[in-house]
């Protein structure tokens, strides 16, 4: 059963964890100069994440040349890329002793390649600099369709390539206007096509008004062009300026879009309220 309300329902209640290196965490970034998407977007697991030592990179400024109307992300003309970002990257990921790294990015549509040869040296740089074979994440953004883009981060040989379709077609022009859901769909079929043994991941919002079986269609879509792992995660309005919240899925809700994107064809499913595209990514890329 669907929930129209205005109040968040029980499950959406988050109890702010206790101790740990929440704080450390914190001023590590801070001092570092580095923005996070937790951060930035205003994520309802930055506490927890923050707590267990992790957080996920966002890369290339913190001003997003496009003005999707779910994100906090900021909106606003881009900065000059920084070139020493990438190994401040890697030295923050070292000091936090990760062994998982999950690196995003605001959309640059300002650059040539949409900050693909950044992405790149982030990559290279965090291999580089960690011990132990560090596996990395990248979330990355449709660089307007530029296979030549794709093609240096793939060939960067990033662990898993994630990028998010985040709704369903019809509401595209809705929520994420500068986007298109076809152009989304292509970047999985042209990674594939560049390396066809790279993991492929994606994320679904749910609650802005879509349907079941335009969410099923979407699966469907998305494997059917080549998405190996998948995320569907309740959308949670950041601010009053953005999308309102259409609906509130129910954990059993979610545990039954988690079988359908199973009987799908998808091994690696995570779906769950506060499931978010990069929340527990080392748990599901080792599941």
């Amino acid at each position: 059963m669907h929930i129209k309300t205005k109040q968040k329902p029980s499950w959406l209640k988050k109890n702010l964890p206790k101790g740990g290196d929440y704080q450390r965490v914190r001023s590590l970034l801070s001092n570092s100069g580095l923005h996070t998407v937790c951060q930035e977007a205003n994520c309802p697991n930055m506490f927890e994440c923050f707590s267990k030592n992790t957080s996920t990179f966002m890369i290339l400024g913190s001003n997003c040349t496009r003005n999707c109307r779910f994100c906090n992300v900021n909106f606003a003309p881009a900065l000059p890329l920084d070139p020493d970002e990438p190994m401040r990257v890697a030295k923050a990921a070292l000091d936090l002793k990760l062994k998982y790294v999950v690196v995003t990015s605001v959309t640059r549509d300002d650059l040539e390649d949409g900050g693909a040869s950044h992405f790149a040296k982030t990559i290279k740089a965090i291999k580089t600099t960690l011990p132990d074979d560090p596996k990395v994440e990248v979330l990355i953004p449709d660089f307007q369709g530029n296979i030549k883009a794709l093609k240096i981060v793939v060939c960067a040989k990033p662990d898993v390539l994630n990028h998010n379709i985040e709704t369903v077609p019809s509401l595209y022009e809705t929520a994420r206007p500068q986007a298109n859901y076809q152009q989304s769909l292509d970047l999985f079929k042209n990674a594939k096509a560049i390396d066809a043994s790279m993991p492929l991941k994606s994320g679904i919002m749910v609650g802005l008004g879509e349907t079941m079986e335009e969410l099923e269609q979407t699966m469907r879509d998305l494997f059917h062009y080549g998405c190996d792992i998948i995320t569907l995660g309740q959308y949670l309005q950041p601010t009053k300026a953005h999308l309102k919240v259409q609906r509130y899925y129910s954990p059993d809700e979610f545990k039954q879009l988690e079988k359908k994107a199973r009987q799908t064809g998808f091994k690696k499913v995570a779906a769950g309220p506060f499931v978010r595209s990069s929340y527990n990514a080392q748990d599901l890329f080792d599941s």
